[in-house]
């Protein structure tokens, strides 16, 4: 009680200090955005030596960087600050950062890289600059130095009371910033990749605990939105419980001598008890060793004599039953050495006790084989699971049917359907034999099925049918855990005349840079689809109505900036996009998609290029 209590307190301090952490994060974070926007309004498309006197005269934004850097509109660098040797001229062209600004007019974090120039590990902050004209100019781009910089190190003072501290990680799971003390801690949690981990990389916020190498971590979890930063602030489980353990470390010298003295008097009064037991213990050990074949023993108590037959007794009949189990094992390795089909033997522990040739060959195995090295060669994805449904079989003598992928020799992965039955003897099986087939190619056709069946050939997203059976299981979850998701249906405004004019592969190619822009802005959780023509939905599990309204209004920037050119002539389409969330009561798909479809009608019906909310929930 008194643990769940102190856990509990600590819990809500942790995510108050994780909400005002990431809140001084933001802000810190919108000052130097409007510092860099300021400075690209004032740069407008110029290069060169105008750039460079331009950027010398905002020396003050040192203040908020360890550097400021300028890109045209190719990505080369034309103007550093300060001045390091080989930064103007670089080309950045392919870099992620570049890339996403060029066709996004959203400020950007960008990923953790090492800089080229510096050779330090960087996170720029860039916004994109323009030409009086509305086109692309270029960046702007501040960086924060990961390892000796004011932003960051700013952080490594922070900690409260009991041990706490601070972690960031990218969306990615990146650690981007990990004082000393929690390096072993985020060391773990990227290893070991707790489920409650992966949400707050997938945007979830709250408090939880890992379980870290055998360690109890308490974290609370909050979202840097602007950056795609998840603030981690940490408080080893052992803070918990310090004062406890102060008091019991105090009484830790009555705890030792009453121990001593209770091991004394329990020693003295069990060797009086079992002294008449000795010479019984030794016969018995004589013959677990095969000195003697049964009990010979003189006494005078009654107890033991009962004791000695019932031994001698139960000794014969064990010996009589390894005989009989031994003849059965040699007419089972006859026939299972004979067979062209892999097999295994198994004793009732699970150990595997034989590989008849077929196996051996089949997988590159030696026949003395363990079964650890068995499980070694198993699908590391598999293993857990097939090594549990193993134990459950082995627990209630049902059949183990399983497939499965395994290494071979070459290294090469086999997928093996795997069907192994206890062996009867009687009122208790002798043990188990398995049939071991070789089912690759088989798996590899139903794979290439499977996909083709929930895939759209044109654009490689889900087709109607995928997102449909994603759409079911978001909503089952939905009616069991109460998880709020989201679901946006949009179609293209105008291409019908892209069609017409340009032709159907010019309409093709729209409708693959569509998805392709959508699939970049959308997060890694979410579903996006292509349900026939011009049609597209998008769910988004885990989602709020205000997260929804969004994405939604992202996914119409980015298709309306979307355009394909044919004779001379350039064509741009909009989205029409209706949104809906789950709500109570709904009880199939289609009430949901109803909703998602009238809401994108009326925004057609409002001029298209627009974002509608259905009715129930605007």
């Amino acid at each position: 009680m008194g643990q769940t209590l102190a856990r509990d307190a600590n819990h809500a301090h942790l995510g108050y200090q994780a909400e005002m952490l990431s809140r001084g994060l933001q802000d810190r974070l919108d000052q130097r955005f409007a510092a860099l926007k300021h400075l690209a309004g004032q740069l407008g498309d110029e290069s060169g030596e105008p750039a460079v006197e331009q950027l010398r005269a905002n020396r003050s934004l040192l203040a908020h960087f360890e550097g400021v850097m300028v890109s045209d509109a190719e990505g080369r660098v034309v103007a550093d600050l300060p001045e390091v040797p080989g930064r103007v001229g670089l080309e950045t062209a392919h870099t992620e950062y570049f890339q996403m600004l060029r066709h996004s007019p959203w400020p950007y974090v960008s990923r953790p890289f090492v800089g080229r120039a510096s050779g330090e590990p960087l996170v720029l902050m860039l916004v994109p600059r323009f030409t009086g004209e509305g086109e692309f100019a270029g960046v702007v781009g501040g960086m924060l130095n990961l390892a000796h910089g004011q932003f960051f190190r700013s952080i490594a003072s922070l900690s409260f009371e009991h041990q706490g501290h601070v972690a960031i990680f990218t969306a990615e799971g990146e650690p981007l910033f990990v004082p000393g003390g929690l390096a072993g801690a985020v060391d773990d949690l990227s290893r070991l990749d707790p489920p409650d981990f992966q949400l707050a990389l997938d945007g979830w916020q709250g408090e939880t605990r890992h379980e870290l190498q055998g360690d109890t971590l308490l974290v609370a979890y909050r979202q840097v939105w602007d950056a795609d930063w998840v603030v981690a602030m940490m408080m080893p489980g052992r803070s918990v419980l310090a004062p406890l353990q102060a008091f019991l470390k105090q009484l830790w010298w009555t705890w030792l001598v009453a121990a001593l003295l209770l091991l004394a008097l329990t020693r003295w009064w069990v060797g009086r008890q079992l002294a008449p037991l000795h010479r019984l213990e030794g016969q018995i050990g004589e013959v677990s060793a095969g000195k003697r074949q049964r009990l010979l023993l003189s006494t005078d108590l009654q107890e033991l004599r009962q004791v000695s037959a019932t031994f001698n007794r139960l000794e014969q009949e064990r010996s009589e039953a390894l005989h009989r189990l031994r003849e059965r094992e040699a007419f089972l390795n006859a026939v299972l050495g004979s067979t062209p089909t892999g097999m295994f033997v198994a004793n009732l522990e699970g150990e595997i006790t034989y590989l008849n040739p077929a196996l051996v060959a089949m997988l590159g195995l030696a026949p003395d084989t363990t079964t650890a090295a068995v499980l070694e060669r198993v699908h590391e994805d598999d293993r857990e699971g097939a090594l549990d449904l193993w134990q459950h079989a082995l627990a209630r003598r049902d059949d183990f049917l399983r497939q499965l992928r395994m290494h071979d020799a070459r290294g090469e992965l086999l997928w093996l359907e795997v069907h192994a039955s206890p062996v009867g003897g009687g009122e208790a099986p002798l043990g188990i034999v398995g049939v071991v087939k070789d089912i690759t190619e088989r798996r590899h056709e139903e794979a290439l099925r499977r996909w083709e069946a929930e895939h759209d050939p044109l654009t490689g997203l889900l087709n109607r049918r995928g997102f449909e059976r994603r759409l079911e299981e978001a909503l089952a979850d939905f009616t069991k855990t109460g998880a709020p998701s989201a679901l946006i249906l949009f179609d293209l405004d105008h291409f019908k005349s892209v069609n017409d004019n340009g032709g159907h592969a010019l309409g093709d190619e729209l409708l693959r840079r569509v998805a392709q822009v959508v699939a970049w802005e959308v997060r890694r959780s979410d579903h996006l689809a292509r349900q026939g023509g011009d049609e597209f939905g998008l769910l988004l599990p885990s989602c709020t109505l205000s997260q929804a309204r969004t994405i939604a209004e992202t996914v119409r920037k980015v298709v309306s900036q979307v355009s394909v050119s044919h004779e001379g002539r350039e064509y741009f389409v909009t989205a029409s996009i209706g949104l809906t969330v789950f709500q109570e009561g709904d009880d199939a798909i289609e009430t949901v998609l109803a909703r998602a479809d009238a809401a994108s009608y009326a925004s057609k019906r409002q001029g298209r290029n627009g974002v509608v909310v259905h009715a129930e929930e605007a």
